[in-house]
């Protein structure tokens, strides 16, 4: 592992993909910083932290032989990381908001952003941002927003969290093959939040509909049980889940 400290920087994933470009990286340099100024997240939100208090860093990671197909793969290992990383540390009510966000007892403490880089019919590499809230405990406008110390009670070091999350997102990185890829699909869904429970969601038009989260596709999609429409597969800009 080669990790990169930096005192201030926009977005760690931004910094990481353009040293990709301009370097021969070597596979799982990390790029961790104290203070991002640009942070972002899934859809193209903005993702906030305060220094010295959350961590955002980004891992680059090869593949090898990982179908483009199968791209998910690499979301549900980095959730399932570290929602293992989250339970070692005794943060209670882990659960996986669809596609990748962490929640504690229905509160956000961790998102991801992951950009991947095809190669034909494979996936070549990938950058792999990674947010926590680990010791904040107030967040402007942020009902849903939680923190390790908010669920715990507990000020917790931040290099040792990360030492921790990384460690156990490179091992679930590591067992990505196609004969894992089903058995991680049933930990992933066993770990999804709302999960066969009746639950509202948004289309982007501003419509709501009832339904029961039922699993996800070998490609990503949200499966659900719709109340009018029957069983329906939503991919991510499709479709919110209000909670």
């Amino acid at each position: 592992m080669n990790i990169i400290k930096l005192n201030a920087i926009d977005s760690t994933n931004s910094y990481l993909k353009q040293l990709a470009k301009e370097t021969q990286l070597q596979d799982e340099t990390v790029v961790v910083t104290n203070k991002q100024l640009s942070g972002r997240g899934q859809m193209g939100n903005g993702w906030s932290s305060r220094e010295g208090q959350s961590l955002t860093f980004s891992i680059f990671k090869v593949f090898n032989g990982l179908l483009a197909e199968r791209q998910f793969a690499i979301s549900m290992a980095v959730s399932l990381g570290i929602a293992a990383a989250m339970n070692e540390l005794n943060i209670p009510n882990i659960s996986i908001k669809w596609p990748n966000d962490i929640l504690s007892a229905k509160r956000k403490i961790g998102g991801i952003l992951i950009e991947n880089v095809l190669e034909g019919n494979f996936v070549k590499q990938a950058v792999i941002g990674i947010g926590i809230n680990v010791n904040e405990t107030h967040f402007l406008k942020l009902p849903q927003a939680g923190s390790l110390k908010l669920a715990t009670g507990k000020t917790f070091q931040l290099d040792e969290v990360r030492q921790i999350i990384l460690k156990s997102v490179f091992d679930n990185l590591e067992m990505l093959s196609q004969n894992d890829f089903l058995e991680m699909k049933q930990l992933y869904e066993n770990h999804l939040f709302q999960k066969e429970k009746v639950s509202v969601f948004e289309t982007p038009t501003a419509s709501h509909f009832n339904g029961i989260i039922k699993g996800v596709s070998e490609i990503g999609e949200l499966l659900v049980d719709t109340e009018n429409q029957g069983f329906r597969k939503f991919q991510l800009k499709e479709v919110k889940l209000i909670f």
